[in-house]
């Protein structure tokens, strides 16, 4: 969960959002490096008296300073795209949640149980217990089972809406008339919040996505009450 004044990402709660940190981490080091790198370079050009021109028309040095931020960007490239197909690999998934966007809220579909379907709500501010959050609490959670591979469809019935949960790295549009799919998976319990970051209406900011993460046990305990 996002705190006030807070600078860095959220704690991860997947594999995928471990990864994606390390690769911001992996980024900014090499950023700041260059950025140092540069600004020494000005630096000593300004306080500099005497100047060289040998080394101002060095062909040498010509040649570093143009392979030199290729090989940079190889560095970056590689992690990412590494990443990249990582995100969208689907290997052999447990199981299959479908995810509807609807003006203004979410509709879940658990394809591998019978009757196992629901709308999730924003619950208004009045309506709040002692310690949920506003504008992110919801009448139904998305419940799943920790350390569990999950297939996730996402499509809208309307407008194009986005599902996106940022402590699990997971981001994926949903436009009407199209599936489009992700791998899901959490690696502790808890309870995860996110949004809509579609511009989707005048309620956009109003339909919030929350997932509680628990362990397969009590998941199957939840899926018998369900359908009782």
């Amino acid at each position: 969960m996002a705190q006030w004044n807070q600078l860095l990402f959220q704690d991860a709660a997947s594999p995928i959002m471990t990864q994606l940190i390390n690769l911001h981490d992996h980024a900014l080091t090499i950023m700041i490096l260059s950025l140092s790198l540069v600004f020494y370079m000005l630096i000593y050009l300004m306080f500099n008296t005497l100047s060289c021109r040998t080394l101002l028309e060095a062909q040498e040095i010509e040649t570093i300073w143009t392979i030199l931020p290729a090989v940079i960007l190889i560095f970056l490239a590689l992690p990412s795209l590494r990443l990249l197909y990582l995100m969208d690999e689907i290997s052999h998934p447990s199981m299959t949640i479908k995810t509807i966007g609807h003006q203004w809220y979410w509709s879940y579909e658990y394809s591998d149980f019978a009757n196992l379907e629901f709308d999730s709500y924003m619950v208004p501010t009045s309506d709040l217990s002692f310690g949920e959050f506003r504008l992110l609490e919801v009448d139904h959670r998305m419940v799943i089972p920790m350390q569990t591979e999950i297939r996730l469809l996402v499509t809208a019935a309307d407008v194009i809406h986005s599902w996106c949960i940022p402590s699990l790295g997971i981001k994926l549009d949903g436009i009407p008339g199209r599936l489009n799919q992700i791998t899901l998976s959490c690696n502790r319990p808890g309870i995860f919040y996110g949004q809509c970051s579609e511009i989707c209406g005048t309620n956009h900011s109003f339909m919030p996505i929350a997932i509680e993460v628990i362990n397969f046990q009590s998941f199957s305990k939840w899926v018998s009450l369900f359908n009782n």
